[in-house]
């Protein structure tokens, strides 16, 4: 586990939110890998990566068995967690016809590292 700045721990450990338009990766358009800051573990590929305009960096898809699903406390929306580890990354949204894959995975870039593809 790699050590975390306190705005690390208040959104991974705490799960809260960095404020929309503000994370380094939300205009990413670089070709690679998205891991949890916190393990490292495999998340997105920026191939699944579009423009929402939410706020936030989204993806319509995961590497396989990357996340787990929960409903927050108050069942309004579901969280994302890590697999791995379990930190807090965001949450995932369904039904918003902004994809063909219909889904949005809504991610805080501080819960990522990126890591560019070799050319």
């Amino acid at each position: 586990m790699k050590t975390l700045t306190p705005q690390e721990k208040r959104v991974i450990l705490d799960k809260g939110t960095e404020a929309p338009f503000s994370g380094k990766y939300v205009d990413n358009k670089a070709n690679g890998l998205y891991v949890c800051r916190q393990c490292g573990a495999a998340l997105y590929n920026s191939t699944d990566k579009f423009e929402s305009n939410c706020g936030w960096p989204s993806f319509d898809d995961e590497v396989k068995g990357a996340t787990i699903k929960n409903l927050d406390a108050d069942g309004s929306r579901t969280e994302i967690s890590c697999a791995k580890c379990g930190g807090h990354l965001g949450h995932v949204f369904t039904g918003e016809h902004l994809t063909n894959k219909d889904t949005r995975y809504c991610v805080n870039s501080v819960s990522m590292e990126f890591i560019p593809k070799a050319d």
